[in-house]
């Protein structure tokens, strides 16, 4: 496989497709409200209770703007949200490059976009474990798997797209955006891509710390286990 190499990308990057998928929903009543006020073309996709929180705060607005991710890819969520935005479509619109003729091609044959900032945070795993009597099950119930992909995916390609992963975030992305006629800067988005980073990191180390912690029998008995 070769490895694709970017030469050129833009400084500031307009802001017209948003996905929000968010465990952690403070801040989102100001938010989703003002990224419509400073770009009322502005297209959300959204999951689950993030989707239904949106449309409680946008109103009728949400109609023109808010759109289910099964309804975006196609492909209904699976049962408990197992699977939501692991899809083909999604990712393309993460990763897409500017300026690649390649990876417009692959959007117009999909029918994708380009995903130009993700606002994503995670299961609340160590809130989870931090409570008296929790069992394994519980806690490997609360390990996000979408959530980090998409982090880490938005991250990666910083020279195109902005990932958000604290609410504490938000006012700083819309004074730059509303400075800024609907545009994010490279800087700004490098700044948040460390932050995501850092986020699936410590995300991640406590998942290993939990599963390192919790000794095999406690698992083994939490569970009918079968003869397979």
């Amino acid at each position: 496989m070769t490895m694709n190499k970017v030469e050129k990308i833009d400084d500031r990057i307009s802001v017209n497709q948003v996905l929000i998928s968010v465990s952690n929903k403070s801040g989102l009543e100001t938010f989703a409200p003002r990224l419509l006020a400073i770009n009322p073309d502005i297209r959300i996709i959204s999951t689950g209770g993030t989707f239904a929180r949106l449309r409680q705060i946008l109103g009728k607005q949400a109609d023109g703007c808010l759109t289910q991710v099964a309804d975006y890819t196609g492909q209904p969520e699976t049962q408990g949200g197992l699977v939501k935005t692991l899809d083909f479509k999604i990712y393309l619109g993460l990763l897409t490059e500017t300026y690649n003729d390649a990876h417009r091609s692959d959007l117009k044959r999909t029918g994708a976009v380009p995903i130009d900032m993700v606002v994503v945070n995670l299961y609340p795993f160590k809130e989870t474990i931090a409570k008296a009597g929790v069992t394994p099950e519980q806690a490997r119930g609360n390990i996000d798997i979408g959530g980090p992909c998409m982090i880490r995916a938005s991250a990666k390609n910083f020279i195109r797209v902005a990932s958000v992963v604290n609410p504490g975030d938000y006012g700083e992305i819309i004074d730059e955006m509303a400075a800024g006629k609907g545009r994010i800067d490279l800087a700004l988005r490098y700044r948040l891509a460390r932050k995501a980073f850092a986020h699936t990191a410590a995300y991640d180390a406590a998942i290993a710390g939990y599963l390192a912690g919790t000794a095999f029998d406690t698992v083994q008995n939490g569970y009918l286990l079968q003869d397979g």
